[in-house]
């Protein structure tokens, strides 16, 4: 077999949109996914631009790092624009996002929230209820305003992921199962140990999400990726048509609906880990709470029946993501998105392929470099 020029480890959106791009560039490329634990099957198609209350509540001391990554955010949304183009339609809409207050210190809230946003160039603005009735008059009485970013949106990453896949592999991709147990550097390239061989390649993109930083531990850097198992739930067909990504100022909630009238229900409500090597397990109090909030915000859909819930591994970092060459070894590239890695995954699998590539690109990733990670 011709030793492949460039080996992405990862198969979720962000390694498969790496090797595509690697591809589409003239590389003989491979892609190894151990295909257990990915968040991106297990991802409810969310397009996250502004900044998420849930994420300010539980990793206040990671927002800077989020704040300052909007016009990043911004862009991948317009990257997901590109790919519905390109791949003939992934139920791709893109209304804007509404962030729900109740009382007037959650709307006040937003308000400022809002201020920041748009300095960093995002199109938000705050609605009352008479705005928000002339767009979403299915939610509840008792909200009295909203904050609407109009960069965020909505995708099925069911068609997404599986017209991804088939594009990488129409291109030459080469797709190998398995898991990826060490990495070592050799005079010719990186050689990569897995269960059953050992593969060399002249480059290495590690999108593995939330096992990246274990793989590179011990070349120079200590990344701080973590998995945090979360709770989805899906509804059977409704009526209520919502055209808005829907989150809350002060709980966490995601809401938005299908072309199919389903409702997916979501927002970081946790779920239990059973290890690396098995997919996390719902926690029945997490479906209770979140699928009651969901009917609380909006009524209308009170009475549909959840007909399947789930658990996926979402990964965390510092708040930022992490892109480039590994500071002791520019042939392994990083390429692990910040917080909503669904969102930031097509671009940053591209950069990453670019930089693979020797090319800088027209975006500049300095901030992102794994050397801030240096030990």
């Amino acid at each position: 077999m011709k030793k492949p020029e460039v080996i992405v480890i990862g198969g979720g959106v962000t390694g498969t949109v790496a090797a595509l791009t690697l591809a589409e560039a003239g590389a003989s490329v491979m892609l190894i996914d151990e295909g257990v634990n990915a968040g991106s099957g297990a991802n409810a198609g969310s397009l996250h631009v502004q900044m998420q209350s849930r994420f300010m509540r539980l990793y206040p001391d990671q927002v800077p790092n989020v704040e300052a990554a909007l016009p990043f955010y911004r862009m991948a949304a317009e990257e997901w624009v590109r790919l519905d183009k390109d791949l003939g339609g992934i139920e791709l809409v893109r209304k804007g996002g509404l962030m729900l207050a109740e009382t007037e210190e959650q709307l006040a809230f937003l308000s400022k929230k809002a201020e920041r946003e748009a300095a960093q160039g995002l199109s938000v603005e705050i609605l009352n209820r008479e705005a928000l009735d002339r767009i979403a008059p299915w939610l509840g009485l008792q909200i009295i305003g909203a904050e609407l970013c109009r960069d965020e949106g909505k995708l099925n990453p069911l068609i997404a992921n599986r017209l991804l896949g088939a594009r990488a592999a129409a291109v030459g991709v080469r797709r190998l199962a398995g898991r990826v147990t060490a990495l070592r550097p050799t005079p010719q390239g990186i050689e990569l140990e897995t269960a059953h061989e050992t593969l060399t390649a002249d480059k290495v993109v590690v999108a593995a999400a939330w096992g990246a930083g274990a793989l590179v531990h011990g070349f120079g850097v200590s990344l701080p990726t973590k998995a945090e198992p979360l709770h989805m739930n899906i509804t059977e067909p409704g009526a209520p048509v919502i055209n808005h990504l829907v989150q809350h100022a002060e709980r966490s909630i995601t809401l938005k609906q299908f072309s199919t009238g389903q409702i997916v229900i979501g927002g970081g409500w946790p779920a239990t880990t059973a290890g690396w090597s098995a997919p996390p397990t719902v926690i029945s109090g997490s479906m209770l709470q979140n699928v009651a909030l969901a009917a609380h915000l909006a009524p209308a859909i009170s009475n549909l029946r959840v007909i399947r819930t789930w658990a996926g591994m979402n990964t965390t970092i510092d708040g930022a993501s992490v892109i480039g060459p590994l500071p002791a070894s520019d042939r392994i590239v990083m390429a692990v998105p910040g917080d909503a890695g669904y969102t930031l995954g097509p671009l940053v699998g591209r950069i990453a392929a670019q930089l693979a590539m020797g090319d800088m690109g027209e975006i500049d990733v300095g901030r992102f470099s794994p050397a801030r990670f240096a030990t």
